[in-house]
Formats: C-alpha cells, structure tokens, sequence
C-alpha cells in the first residue's frame, strides 16, 4: 500500500527549490501539501505574501508529484493539525529550516514518522530560497551573542556593559518575534527599502533608533537590534545607564568571523505562549548585571583567540546571567531541548524569549539539522 506523505509551508514566490523538496517527499510516497493563509503568513512572517492564498494552492496543485494540496484552516507554527489529523499521513517531512521540535513532538504523539531533509538544490541547477527571490531581503538580520538586556538603562545602571551583536546576511527568512530583530528590521524597510544606505554606520544606526523609537515610546527597543543590523561583522555596543552606547567597538577579521559561522548552530524553538510578558517575575540586581557584563568581555576575549571551549563556556554564562534576571525568557520546554544537546555542545542560549526563535548552540561539531548562519563582511555593504 502506497504510504502517504504529508508536507506544510508556505510555498510563497514559488521556485526550483521547493518543487526539488516536494519531489524528495514524494519519494516516500502519495504527496499531500498544506499551505499557510494568508493571514498566518503575515502573522508569521510580518508581510502579505506575494502570491495570494488561491494563487498558490493553484499553483502547488498543478505539480505533477503533488497528490493534493489544501489552505490550512488554523494558524501560527501548527495551522495544519486539523489537516493531519484528518489524512492520517505515513510521514511528516520538512527541510532542515522548518524543523521544530513542536512538530517534531506532534508527529510522535500521533505516531506519524517524521523526516528532515537537507535543503538542496535540483543537480544542475542554482540553489533557489524565497528569501533570496524577494529583494528586500537585502537587509540584514543580527543575533546578540552576549550582554542583551544591558542595552537596556534599567539594567546598566546597576552595573555598566557591553552586547556583541553579529549581523546576519538574509540567507534565512526568520520569522517575526524569533528574536533576530525582525520588528526593527520592518522599520529599516520602511526607511530605505531593500538594503541599507551607504554611509556611517554609527550615524545610520542612531537614526533608525530614533525612528524605531519616537517620541512618546514607553517601552524602547534595546539600540544593540539598529546596531546589529547595519554594523556589519561583530560590534561591541558598551552601556552604561543610557539607551545609546558611549562606545562600539567592531571587529571585521575574516578569520573571527569564520570562526562565529563555524560554531553557531540554530534548532527552532516552539511558538511562544499566548499572554507572554518577558519582564514579569524579574530578579534585576548588580550583581546580576556585573555577571552578564564579565560573561561579555569573557565572550568577546575567546572571539578574538578564537578558543572554541572558551567562547562556549562564555557564551553559556551570559544565558545564564539573563535568565538568573530574567526567568520568564525560559520553560521547561526549552530547557528539555537544551538536554538533548548537552554532550555535543560546548555553550548554548535562546533568541526570541518565551520561544517563536531558537536554540543557538555553539558548537566545534555538526549539530543535526541546525541552520547555519553567514556574517555580513564589510565587504558585502
């Protein structure tokens, strides 16, 4: 009996890539595909699709090894249990950037096999993304690799420090609240369109702060997600009681750079809870701030030796510092998946608070399925 194979996504601006995905599910067997609505693609990722809801199921349909696609009636991350729920699949596949362990957590529960492929593209052809069709997508992304939250005066006040951001080339569409700074990545889009303007970072930087912050702001984004973004490389943003840093180092080295892309490996993370407040139950003392700021120079110090063991180790110890001030940025879930990495990793942390972003582990060894990021170079601006 043919089994049947169970696929979902959003399958926007369709290209070769995901008609190579679809093709390797369908090597399995019968091929059902569930499409995001529109209205959980803009829910998820922050924009409307290109391609209408109507449009892409038509389109999705008329591929050849596609046994039947259908617009998934929830929303968010799982808006297809009704619709799994229903076929009863074999298999549930998914490429390495649609991993998660919520899914990954379903299909046990309903005992549906659950396959990650690698994504790659069709031999003979170059490798397609939707990211990479959009042109707006240009604009960088960035993680915080130590010191968030010292961005922030209530907390450097109590004792001054620094956040080292690294900015991302957009080789990855992450989703809204994933803890890449997306919402201030949104406003640079609303500014300048597909790409940051050529100029001084630090002037670029100060402006986008002031525009993602107007008059009236109550609650201010930190200013390391603008310097994140337009600083290419690794910036170290030093705070002390003031929104704007009094100093920024960077650090463009090729062979640091090299060496932050070879340890950083990203696992998705679950949907955040409804109701999510990071800064409720907080435990916000000197002491704890002083431990998130030497964790930073300690980070910032094995970047530059490009000590393996020592930046896991620092690394680990910022995460600890945050949660020890901030615990909201944790549950048991995310601690579960931390486990299953604890013998291979040297040092991990989470973006995007509460879930909605991901696991980073730092890591000498491959990590299975884990994205992988690219720095910006100076180069590249």
């Amino acid at each position: 009996m043919t089994k049947k194979v169970f696929v979902s996504g959003c399958y926007d601006m369709l290209h070769s890539g995901h008609v190579e995905f679809f093709q390797q599910a369908a090597a399995y067997g019968d091929l059902y595909v569930a499409l995001g609505s529109d209205k959980t693609v803009f829910a998820l990722k922050g924009r409307v699709p290109y391609n209408d809801e109507n449009e892409r199921l038509f389109m999705v349909r008329a591929i050849g090894c596609v046994k039947n696609a259908f617009v998934s009636s929830g929303s968010g991350h799982l808006d297809f249990v009704a619709e799994l729920k229903a076929i009863k699949p074999d298999l549930f596949v998914v490429n390495e950037d649609g991993n998660t362990p919520a899914k990954q957590k379903l299909c046990a529960e309903l005992g549906v096999e659950y396959v990650v492929l690698r994504r790659q593209p069709r031999e003979g052809l170059q490798a397609r993304s939707t990211t990479s069709l959009r042109q707006q997508d240009r604009m960088p992304y960035r993680i915080d690799i130590a010191g968030g939250w010292l961005d922030q005066p209530f907390v450097s006040k109590l004792h001054p420090g620094a956040v080292i951001t690294v900015s991302l080339e957009p080789t990855v569409e992450f989703n809204e609240r994933s803890g890449m700074a997306t919402s201030t990545r949104r406003k640079a889009v609303a500014l300048w369109g597909n790409q940051l303007p050529v100029g001084d970072p630090h002037k670029i930087a100060k402006l986008l702060f002031c525009y993602d912050n107007p008059p009236g702001t109550t609650e201010f984004s930190g200013a390391q997600d603008t310097i994140g973004l337009v600083f290419p490389g690794l910036a170290r943003s030093h705070y002390s009681g003031e929104y704007w840093p009094h100093r920024i180092d960077t650090l463009n080295d090729a062979h640091a750079l090299a060496f932050v892309e070879r340890m950083l490996h990203l696992i998705p993370l679950g949907p955040r809870e409804s109701g999510y407040s990071v800064l409720s139950n907080t435990n916000i003392t000197a002491a704890g701030a002083k431990a998130l700021a030497d964790a930073t120079d300690a980070c910032w110090n094995a970047i530059l030796a490009q000590d393996a063991r020592a930046f896991g180790q620092a690394f680990r110890q910022s995460f600890e510092a945050q949660i020890a001030m901030f615990p909201n940025m944790v549950n048991p879930s995310i601690f579960e998946l931390i486990e299953q990495f604890k013998d291979i990793a040297l040092g991990w942390k989470i973006s995007g608070a509460g879930g909605g972003g991901y696991l980073i582990l730092a890591s000498e060894q491959p990590i299975v399925n884990a994205l992988r990021v690219t720095v910006r170079r100076l180069d590249d601006e």
